[in-house]
């Protein structure tokens, strides 16, 4: 099959597969959606060099990670200063003035919580790129975003390696849409220069998992939520890979508990929602994404040749 089929083919399920809320909003474009993903590697290329500016190669060892891991980490920085060089370029080219990068606030204080962290904003980058691509007009921007998405699945593999998630706990990657995206990047972000463009994206009210993490499929998970909770019935949908799946929620002394479902798998995204349809919409969303790490079932596959 040639290639150009097979980025057809895959971006055209993809788009089947993807819910409504995952798509890009009729005022969104290509300099858009390029200057939403400088954003996104603004706040990765500080995170790391703040993190590898704190801590020296002895911390990282004494914090149980190998040197190679810390060599690693030194490359992974490198590729992020030049995903915002690459972003800064072609956005200059096309005539548009570059967002600049923000303030930010990290929570970590040592090693291991950078690493653990640094697992999730790259799980999340995964996903914006994921969930942008198959809207790009422009070809040559989306064979640029396919690249830098394979660049951040790379960094995310390791970090979950080090941390020790499986890197490859869910057979698909997750499509997140932009202002699903937006609420979690905005959790970092102290403050951004008045120059910058306002992009078309809004944050949804917060959703939190009040347990540690990782949790298992089909047990109850336990959520508070930045507001008020409505009345019943409400719903919490799990999206995990490609899969969209909602599940009726139930409340108890103002804390919001759900099962997770048996497909969800890896590092998966809640959010409460006023219906069960699996259309996450604007409208739809009171809540998220909260963000859950799912622990992988036993893998299984057919020995047998065909």
């Amino acid at each position: 099959m040639r290639l150009t089929l097979a980025f057809s083919v895959y971006f055209a399920v993809s788009a089947l597969a993807v819910p409504v809320a995952l798509q890009k909003r009729a005022s969104l474009g290509d300099p858009d959606i390029l200057q939403f993903a400088l954003t996104l590697e603004h706040l990765e290329n500080a995170f790391y060099k703040q993190a590898l500016s704190t801590w020296s190669v002895d911390e990282f060892v004494q914090a149980n990670f190998t040197e190679d891991f810390y060599s690693q980490l030194k490359y992974i920085a490198h590729d992020e200063e030049g995903h915002v060089l690459f972003l800064e370029s072609g956005l200059k080219a096309a005539g548009a003035s570059p967002v600049a990068a923000c303030s930010y606030n990290f929570p970590m204080t040592g090693p291991k919580e950078f690493v653990a962290l640094a697992a999730t904003i790259e799980g999340v980058g995964v996903s914006a790129y994921l969930g942008a691509a198959p809207y790009v007009s422009s070809k040559a921007y989306l064979t640029a975003a396919a690249s830098i998405l394979a660049t951040e699945a790379l960094h995310q593999s390791a970090a979950r390696g080090a941390s020790g998630a499986v890197p490859m706990a869910n057979p698909f990657a997750t499509p997140m849409g932009v202002n699903a995206v937006y609420s979690i990047a905005s959790q970092f972000i102290s403050s951004c220069p008045s120059s910058n463009t306002a992009l078309p994206v809004k944050a949804y009210p917060g959703l939190t998992v009040t347990q540690g993490m990782p949790v298992a499929a089909n047990t109850s998970v336990t959520f508070s939520v930045d507001g008020e909770l409505p009345q019943s019935p409400i719903f919490v949908t799990f999206v995990s890979g490609l899969n969209v799946l909602p599940v009726e929620g139930s409340i108890a002394d103002g804390m919001l508990s759900a099962e997770v479902p048996g497909k969800v798998s890896g590092q998966s995204y809640a959010f409460v929602t006023s219906d069960n349809s699996g259309n996450l919409t604007d409208s739809s969303i009171l809540f998220g994404p909260a963000i859950l790490e799912v622990t992988a079932s036993s893998p299984t596959f057919d020995l047998s040749v065909v």
